[in-house]
Parts: C-alpha cells; structure tokens; sequence
C-alpha cells in the first residue's frame, strides 16, 4: 500500500513520525540489510548501510551549510519530524550550539515568519500539536478525538505547552504565528530532562490577533479576526482547559506567553485544579532567583542591605520580584514587608507609587511604594538616584534600556558591593544591555546574568575569559515538568518552585563557583536536570502532594527531613536522583537501542536476523514502572 492511503497502521501513519514505520525512519540509512528485505525495502534505499555516528556527522554538515539560523531552524524541524532520534542525537551532542537555533533567539523571528514556513517544517502527514480555533472551541471534544486518532497507542500526551501568541517573547501579538513557542519550549523539555517526545503536546489557541501585520498578510494561516473580549477568552479558554483536563487528568499544563492579565487570571484560576505551571511567571523567577542567590553570596554586602530596581512590570518581572521576597522571607528571615520594601519598580510611567495618579493593574499593587512622599521619578535615570540600587534587573523589552550612563552609574553606586545586573528581556534586540557593556562600564566588576545567550568577553587588560551568566527558563522548566510528570502532585506550589531555585544555586560545580559564574554550564544541563526534579519531588512529598507511591516511599525512606514543616531547602537524597536520572528519555545510539527502546509502537515488527516478529518495547513507559530497556 502506497504511503498515504488508510490502513491498520493509520495512526503510525499519521503520528509526527510522518512514517508509516518508524524503525525504518529513525534508523535511516542505518538500517541493517536484513531488516531491510524483512520490511521489503531492498532495491529502494542506497546500499550503503552506515552507523548512527555517520548520520550526525552527515546532518551537521547540512546544517553548517545553511547561511541563515531561520534556514537552520527549518532544517531542524524538518529532521525532527522525520528522525526523532537523529534529531535528539544532533541536540544533545551540540546543545549549546543548536538550542539558540531551536529556541531563543531563533524561534523569534521563526514565529514571526511561522505561517510562511509552515508547509516546510514537518512532512504533510506529520501532526505536531493541536491548533485550535475560537470558531471551533464548542468542538474541542473532536478536536481531542482526532488527536487521539492521530498518535500510536499509549502515547496519551502527559505534558502540554500551550499559548495563545498574544505575547511572544518580547515580539508582542503574533496570534498563531506564536505556534513555535510550545513547539520549541517541548523540545527542551525533552532536550534537558528527557521528556518524551511522542508524549508532548504543543497548542496554540488561535483566537485571533489585533496586529494589523497578521491579519492583512495574505498567507497568514490563523483566524482573521480581532482578538475577543475578557470575558468571551476566558469561556473559551477555560472550556479548552477544561476539555483536556478531562481528557488527560494526569497532564503537566504549561501555559506560556499569553498578555499578561490573562496569564496571571489563567493560573488563578487553574493553579489547585489543575497540574499547571506558568513559566513566565513561575519559571523566569524561578531560574532568576537560582542566579540571583548565587550572586548576593557572592556581592560583599549582608543580604538585607540589597535594593533592588527592576525596569519593567509585567507578568515576568512582578513574578520574578515575589520570588525574590520569598527568598528573603525563608533564607534571611526578613518579615515579608520588610523584604518587600527592598523592591522598586519602574514602568513605561516611571516609578510605580500609590500616589502615581493612574489606575495600577492589579499585578502590580503589591509593590506599588507608599513611602515615596511627594517624590515621583519619571525615568530610570531618576529612579537610579533616587533607589541607589545594589542590583539592577531588567524586563522591559527595551533595547539597551541599560545605557553607557545608567551601568557606569551602577558602579559608581557600588564601590563597596559588586553591582548586580540582571538584563533578562529576551531576544537579543529586546535585551537592556550586553555582557560586554556591562563589563566595560563597571571595570569587570559586575555580577550578571542575561536572558537570551551572550559571548564571552575577554578582559583587555589580562586576557582573562569571563563567562556571562545566562538566566535560562531551560534551567529549570524541564526539570519542574520532569518532577511533576513523575510525582503526579496534586497541584504546583510556590514552595515546590522555590526548592527548585535553591537546587539549581547548590548544582554550581566547584570549578564554576571559583570562577565567579551564576549559573551551571549548560553543557551539564541534563546532570542539573536530574538534581532539579529530584528536588522537586522530594519537596512535592514532604508537602503531601505527590500521589505516586513509588516516588513518596522513595522519598520518605531518605534521611532528608520531611513532612509540612520542613524548610524548600532545593535538597534530595543520591537515591532520588539516581532514581530520577534512570527515568529521562535519550535517543537511541545504535541501531540495536533503537530496536528495543521505541516506546509502545508495539505494533512494528521486531526483526532478528531476516523473520519478522512483534515485539515490545520498554523505555519510557506510560506509567514510568518500567525501564528495563534503558538507552
């Protein structure tokens, strides 16, 4: 039967594998000649038969060759949906060069683009995620159906990402076009804390856009219409929500990059009904306050001496702020009013008061200053003067918003303490300054962290090579997601957060701490994962959240202290991770993994030498019970 046409096998046809068998397509031209006349593919692939190492070599060559990181992009995606396992390889063993290609800065202008280079990311069989209209929310039901349809057997999705493109990266409305984001956010799922692949499920809720960009571009692929009122997005959205909780009961909920009111209104409300996180404004402060930790330890100043100025108050900036008083309230034992009066906010109207004059949104209240008198500063130059600050964190979305003045300003404010300053706007032409600004305006002295990807700097005058330190959501979502897909919790607190930021502090290598550096190299991202989780998970069990037993007697026979009381130390025992690291999927690297570790396509033939037998795989199981199979 030629490929395309229905058959029993429809949903290996159909599956993002885009292949009607998939160890024929994930092995490609490693495909030994026996399983080769075993599938009756003899006479139509090239006689070569080489190993997986020639294919990567192979790949990379290709993507080397691409002139443009767009070009890479589309190639990646392409190789994705075709060879799940090259794909993987090729990550894995050039993470930091391919996941800026994959995500930020890439997956930007990929967005921007995304309704012109569909048709060339993925074969046109592939599914890779679920598009759902406001027209068709009253179907969601079928919408789900069909999803199920369309995947193997046992690959009910146990981790979603999900967006409605109204505020991508700092790009701003991109409607469906924002698509990339939970593709590229699940491919580090998968990349640093070995998710499974064939289980992640990106959406993009396609309810409109009010750029006029969008809407008038002829080959725009969403609904062209404006974007619905509060009230008519949150029906819609909470029936979506609702439908796939339904659905899949057990799924991680990952909302991402919705305009802020209604990404702090989605977690509201879904945050104790469902296992839901927002990595905007849990994650970002999440991974910030792991940086941030390691930096006031590093300062020269006692930790209640910080004052702390943040440019821009959106959802990432306000949730990466209550983070941080959280760590002052548990590490230092500062009451909370207190903590909270070393924050200061500026916003497109200067410093946020009480006594502004305008109405604040709501999110923004709480650090609204009330001891300002009758003193309103209406830039960041003022608020500099006026804060004095000992660090200074940036989510504006405005490019070079830390000018030459403010950062030499900054180390004229800080002869006895080394300045913090975090510019965390992401992509690069978003971001408030560069690694190499920050160094050259403070003689070499700051403590940094950038959220898109900076180069390292040489000291002019020693030759020395800084490292900046990149505050990576990729740090710690992934390992948040790992954790909850194993535990099952009950619902996300901000104390299972908080554990995860005080693990990523305690991951730093020691090499890494002598050198100054905020935060692991990524290179060891999967290693950090693996703590990460661990410490997710035994903080989920001390709060009496988690509901797999395996994970909860684990926990509990540690030596570690447990039940409600006990402190988000990020701590876990060895035996937990271990349990954990034994738990990440890998791609295969041989033919013989391949063969025995495809999860659940228990309907692919199994060949030993030139018969055909069915087989079972193990792996990453459904119930994570067995992995007698490993990678």
């Amino acid at each position: 039967m030629a490929p395309g046409m229905d058959s029993g096998a429809s949903s290996a046809r159909r599956s993002r594998s885009g292949s009607p068998d998939l160890i024929a397509s994930n092995a490609g031209t490693a495909l030994p000649y026996a399983t080769r006349s075993a599938l009756h593919l003899k006479g139509l692939v090239p006689s070569g038969v080489e190993d997986f190492s020639a294919q990567e070599s192979r790949a990379l060559e290709q993507l080397h060759a691409k002139s443009t990181n767009l070009e890479k992009y589309i190639f990646l995606s392409w190789l994705r949906t075709t060879n799940i396992h090259l794909f993987y390889r090729l990550v894995l063993h050039n993470l930091k060069e391919i996941a800026p290609v994959i995500y930020t800065p890439t997956v930007g202008q990929a967005c921007q683009e995304y309704s012109h280079i569909y048709p060339f990311l993925a074969p046109p069989n592939a599914v890779d995620g679920l598009y759902i209209p406001l027209t068709e929310v009253d179907n969601i039901d079928e919408i789900i159906e069909n999803y199920r349809e369309s995947i193997a057997e046992g690959d009910e999705p146990e981790i979603t990402v999900i967006t409605d493109g109204s505020r991508i990266l700092g790009l701003g409305d991109l409607g469906m076009n924002g698509m990339g984001i939970p593709v590229g956010k699940l491919q580090l799922y998968v990349a640093a804390a070995g998710l499974n692949p064939d289980r992640c499920l990106p959406i993009v809720l396609d309810f409109g856009t009010d750029n006029p960009k969008y809407l008038e571009d002829p080959l725009y692929l969403g609904i062209r219409q404006k974007r619905p009122t509060d009230e008519a997005f949150y029906a819609a959205a909470n029936r979506v929500v609702a439908a796939l909780h339904t659905a899949f009961p057990s799924m991680f909920i990952q909302f991402e990059d919705f305009s802020t009111d209604h990404a702090f209104g989605l977690l509201d409300h879904w945050r104790e009904r469902a296992l839901c996180f927002n990595d905007d404004i849990q994650g970002t402060g999440c991974v910030i306050l792991g940086g941030f930790i390691s930096a006031v330890e590093q300062a020269g100043i006692p930790p209640r001496d910080q004052r702390i100025l943040f440019v821009g108050a959106g959802s990432a900036g306000v949730g990466v702020a209550k983070q941080l008083v959280d760590y002052f309230v548990i590490e230092h034992r500062i009451p909370e009013e207190q903590a909270k009066a070393m924050f200061w906010f500026v916003d497109s109207r200067g410093m946020i008061t009480a006594n502004r004059g305008d109405k604040l949104a709501q999110h923004k209240v709480y650090f609204a200053r009330h001891d300002n008198g009758d003193t309103q500063c209406a830039s960041i130059d003022e608020a500099l003067e006026y804060v004095k600050p000992t660090a200074l964190i940036g989510l504006s979305t405005i490019y070079k918003a830390f000018n030459e003045r403010i950062l030499t300003r900054m180390n004229e404010l800080n002869t006895d303490a080394r300045p913090i300053i975090f510019p965390l706007s992401n992509p690069m032409t978003k971001a408030e300054c560069t690694f190499e600004e920050a160094m050259r305006c403070t003689n070499n002295r700051v403590l940094f962290a950038s959220g898109t990807a900076f180069p390292e700097y040489t000291i002019p005058e020693t030759g020395e090579e800084r490292v900046p330190g990149q505050g990576n959501n990729m740090y710690v979502f992934p390992a948040i997601g790992l954790g909850a897909v194993l535990c099952k919790p009950r619902h996300i607190t901000d104390t299972m957060v908080y554990a995860v930021s005080k693990a990523l502090a305690n991951s730093l290598a020691g090499d890494e701490r002598a050198r100054g550096e905020l935060y692991p190299r990524i290179e060891r991202i999967r290693e950090v994962s693996a703590e990460l989780a661990a410490a997710f998970v035994h903080q989920a069990v001390r709060e009496g959240l988690a509901q797999d037993p395996k994970w909860v007697a684990l926990a509990t026979e540690s030596s570690l202290p447990s039940g409600p009381g006990a402190a988000p130390d990020g701590c876990f025992a060895q035996s937990m991770r271990a349990e954990v690291r034994r738990f990440m999927w890998e791609p295969a690297e041989t033919f013989e993994q391949l063969r025995t570790s495809l999860p659940h396509y228990h309907h692919h033939p199994v060949v030993h030498g030139s018969g055909r037998s069915s087989g079972r795989s193990s792996g990453h199981t459904s119930d994570h019970g067995d992995s007698t199979a490993k990678l």
